[in-house]
């Protein structure tokens, strides 16, 4: 933001992440969203850190309140080991403002794959931690991570084609209308 205008930057990315976040309510496969890459792309792409932390955790919320709406039959505001996810979103966040500001193709890979181990291992911590599916031993733990093991590959996948694509359309776009430029 500019002294209190939004910019056409500002509100494209906005926009970018909004879309992003709901895409999440349409049918796809488990683990197969655009999460970490709408994490890492308000992490490199917003220019104020505040709005790089704020908007994707609260898109992501929002689009979180209509599925959990969905799986729960009720409103649910945040379901067991939702502190975690949202930790791994943050940290996301995090590498992307670190690693991403200045993009390349092997940046967007590193730090993609990055963001899928870091959501991997800190979401099944939860799981663990908070969901009383397995028990609180070093035996219980590797059982949840060994079960989310499936899951893995397609959140892979996921972060891999929506980083590489949101990345880059942005950066086409952004070469035709240079105020989408970031500084």
């Amino acid at each position: 933001m500019n002294h209190g205008k939004i910019t056409l930057q500002f509100a494209v990315i906005t926009a970018l992440v909004l879309m992003l976040a709901f895409s999440r309510l349409l049918p796809h496969p488990f683990n197969f969203s655009p999460v970490a890459a709408l994490a890492l792309f308000g992490g490199a792409r917003y220019k104020s850190r505040f709005s790089a932390y704020l908007i994707p955790l609260a898109a992501v919320w929002i689009s979180d309140l209509f599925l959990n709406y969905a799986f729960f039959g009720r409103l649910v505001a945040f379901y067991d080991g939702a502190f975690f996810t949202y930790l791994a979103f943050a940290l996301i966040v995090m590498l992307g403002s670190v690693a991403l500001r200045k993009l390349s193709p092997g940046r967007l890979l590193f730090t993609s794959l990055s963001a899928s181990v870091i959501f991997f291992l800190i979401s099944n911590f939860g799981v663990w931690l908070s969901g009383g599916l397995y028990p609180l031993t070093g035996g219980g733990l590797a059982a949840c991570y060994a079960a989310a093991i499936p899951f893995f590959r397609n959140t892979l996948a996921g972060d891999l084609i929506y980083g590489f694509a949101i990345f880059y359309l942005y950066e086409l776009v952004a070469n035709r209308f240079p105020a989408l430029k970031t500084a």
